[in-house]
């Protein structure tokens, strides 16, 4: 599976406004902030790829899933449920 982004390149200073007091609360905590923020970007990226490629290949669904409609899936003579 390809990653989201190049995890060789290397990192880069940003500046950032975040709430002081959830800031306070982090920080007391150890938190670290990079590696929250990272973690919470790979989320983000990902669910947006996803919605891009729903989008992106909304027409090929539909045709498929009609396709199915009409015609069945091959799979249908080996399912044993109901």
């Amino acid at each position: 599976m390809a990653h989201l982004y190049d995890q060789q390149t290397p990192k880069r200073p940003t500046n950032l406004s975040i709430n002081s007091d959830l800031l306070a609360k982090a920080r007391k905590r150890k938190i670290n902030l990079s590696a929250t923020l990272e973690h919470a970007l790979i989320i983000q990226l990902r669910q947006s790829e996803q919605e891009q490629w729903k989008k992106e290949n909304q027409e090929a669904i539909e045709a498929l899933n009609d396709l199915a409609e009409k015609h069945g899936l091959f799979s249908d003579s080996f399912r044993d449920f109901k």
